[in-house]
């Protein structure tokens, strides 16, 4: 076998082949994204059952479970690069099962907060070890193409997430949503210890002292490529959470139009889905960066129109569900490859380096989207603004990332004894 196709093939698949390699990670992904937005609809029935009079105060549901899912990534990536991949991410994915339950059974808000950032604690396994297993297992544009792949599957989960708790609250209370999440992460657990197999090659395992922690954090916050696409997704992610915190509050409020939120909301997700299909046909052949780039672009341009159409006193239902639509196709061409860039140089360190850029993207992305969720007035001007800014920033870092290139070529990984000698 050559060096080529020793990188790029899985490291172990013997009970597992490609399809249903990447159905899973796909899966692990979903974990997260079904705990953020099937609560969406539930959110005004949440708010009366334990008091919360005030619309934006419900934005904590979100946020709490964000900022438990981002801080806790900072640990699972050293656990993982000394004890394994799959031990740790079947301990994280346990705990959130247990506080999906307690979610479920919580009797004041203060409880129920406490219960979703420790979801988010739980969750923050799959977000760091799905990274780490793909990047065990590919690199480059290959690795590119597993997680577009992938992406089709997850984004499938916003778009069909708030209907599934729309339909749960058909049948029962609000709680039974947390409920389905417990059942569903179950599965997930289960799926993965019978079939996934440990992709860390023993000769890569990291003792877990102070020194080679610090060295693996240091490599990570200190390329240029992998800082710059961390803090530019960052931004994007701000954007993205923004909306999520608000958006139930833009199609009850804003757009009258409370009854069509999961109809609408699946319609704009499912343009992400559709960008990130694209993007796993394509990202092979244009490569990751021209094509995030020139979506990046793409994303200002159509956010900014959005700007003005809502400053200027002129959004209905149909502009927002078109010109949203449009800037998360953008979204999903960004954040399927800013990813890849980001870990492209950090081979030799993935779990440290998707800890340390899952922590920073998750809870940064979790305070900025909060920042412009909370100045939700009545109309989408915050919403749309803060999309248009947070783009403009990112494409900024991109800049420095790329030192003023964009749409080019390849950057050189850093070299294996470099990485080596750093973690020594």
């Amino acid at each position: 076998m050559t060096a080529q196709a020793a990188t790029t093939a899985p490291a172990a698949t013997p009970a597992m082949g490609f399809k249903q390699f990447v159905a899973l990670i796909a899966a692990l992904m979903a974990v997260n994204a079904l705990a953020i937005d099937s609560m969406l609809p539930a959110l005004p029935a949440i708010g009366r059952s334990l008091g919360i009079e005030d619309e934006n105060q419900r934005q904590w549901i979100v946020t709490a479970y964000l900022l438990g899912f981002g801080a806790a990534q900072i640990v699972y990536g050293p656990l993982a690069d000394r004890f394994g991949r799959k031990p740790v991410l079947l301990g994280g994915i346990a705990a959130y099962v247990a506080f999906s339950a307690l979610a479920a059974f919580s009797t004041s808000f203060a409880m129920l907060l406490l219960a979703r950032a420790l979801m988010g604690v739980g969750a923050a396994a799959t977000r760091v070890l799905a990274v780490s297993v793909v990047r065990d297992c590919y690199s480059g544009r290959d690795m590119a193409r597993v997680m577009s792949l992938a992406f089709i599957v997850f984004l499938a989960v916003p778009i069909l997430a708030p209907s599934i708790g729309q339909i749960i609250m058909l049948f029962g209370p609000w709680r039974w949503v947390f409920g389905g999440l417990g059942v569903f992460g179950a599965a997930v657990m289960a799926w993965t210890a019978l079939r996934l197999p440990e992709t860390l090659h023993p000769s890569d395992r990291l003792p877990f002292s102070p020194g080679r922690v610090a060295g693996a954090f240091r490599i990570a916050l200190t390329s240029r490529i992998a800082v710059g696409y961390m803090l530019a997704m960052t931004l994007v992610l701000g954007a993205l959470f923004g909306f999520i915190n608000s958006a139930q509050q833009v199609f009850a409020d804003t757009l009258s139009a409370p009854k069509l939120f999961t109809t609408v909301f699946a319609f704009i997700a499912g343009f992400m889905a559709l960008s990130s299909f694209l993007n796993a046909r394509i990202v092979g052949r244009l490569g990751p960066r021209r094509v995030s780039h020139m979506a990046l672009c793409g994303f200002i341009a159509v956010s900014a129109i959005h700007a003005l159409v809502s400053v200027s006193g002129h959004e209905t239902l149909v502009s927002f569900a078109v010109l949203q639509a449009g800037v998360m196709f953008c979204f999903g061409l960004v954040a399927s490859n800013f990813g890849s860039l980001a870990m492209e140089p950090l081979g030799h360190v993935a779990g440290t380096a998707s800890s340390v850029q899952g922590f920073v993207t998750t809870f940064g992305g979790a305070l900025l989207g909060f920042f412009v969720g909370q100045h939700f007035d009545g109309t989408t001007v915050p919403l749309s603004i803060g999309f248009a800014g947070y783009g403009i920033l990112a494409l900024g870092v991109v800049l420095v990332a790329e030192r003023g290139r964009l749409f080019g070529g390849s950057q050189a990984a850093a070299p294996a004894g470099a990485v080596d000698a750093a973690l020594h």
